[in-house]
């Protein structure tokens, strides 16, 4: 399963010079927790997250320390450029959703953005993304699997429970190849099995 399969279109997307108000209100009405920083090429030049963006912007209430006098503060941040991160970590749309998924387990991100070639900006996959292909129906599952095997031209059997698919008919080592390749594509799929295997075949 590649990043392209299961990534949001379309994204979100701010400019360096966006005002952090309007870049709040962006974040709020799309409930997303990180946007791209694009170009005028939209090209990725950094990532602004919910984080960066109200980590200045709450003043602290006077009443809470029972003060009788706000103390003086820095002047907040008044754009995305002045608060988003520079150096993003992005993927591509043929990489694998099992590594964009590690990638964002280990650096604690949320998101990624997903470019092409040039750098462009063409999609972002969150963790979020991933649940929803992880939660797909098994009835969805098995039709997309019969969908994909009709193309190949092969009329295998297929059971799906809970995401575990096991397929039946496949038996040169070849046809299992194939079969097993095709299946781990579809959004959703857990694991994949043989039932000539599961039988004990070899």
């Amino acid at each position: 399963m590649f990043v392209q399969d299961v990534m949001t279109r379309r994204p979100v997307t701010v400019r360096a010079s966006t005002h952090v108000s309007e870049a709040l209100r962006l974040l709020d009405a799309a409930k997303i927790t990180s946007m791209p920083v694009v170009d005028a090429a939209h090209r990725v030049i950094g990532v602004v997250s919910e984080a960066d963006l109200v980590r200045e912007a709450v003043l602290p209430d006077p009443r809470a320390r029972l003060l009788t006098a706000t103390e003086p503060r820095p002047e907040p941040p008044g754009v995305v450029d002045e608060v988003m991160s520079r150096h993003p970590m992005t993927v591509r749309g043929d990489t694998d959703v099992a590594e964009a998924v590690e990638l964002m387990i280990s650096t604690t991100v949320k998101s990624l953005p997903v470019v092409d070639e040039h750098g462009r900006v063409v999609g972002v996959v969150s963790r979020r993304d991933v649940v929803h292909a992880l939660a797909r129906p098994d009835d969805e599952i098995r039709a997309q699997v019969d969908e994909l095997f009709g193309q190949l031209g092969v009329d295998w059997d297929v059971r799906v429970d809970e995401g575990r698919v096991v397929v039946d008919g496949p038996v040169s080592a070849r046809d299992r190849t194939i079969a097993t390749t095709t299946v781990t594509t579809v959004p959703g799929v857990r694991s994949v099995h043989l039932a000539e295997e599961e039988r004990g075949w070899t």
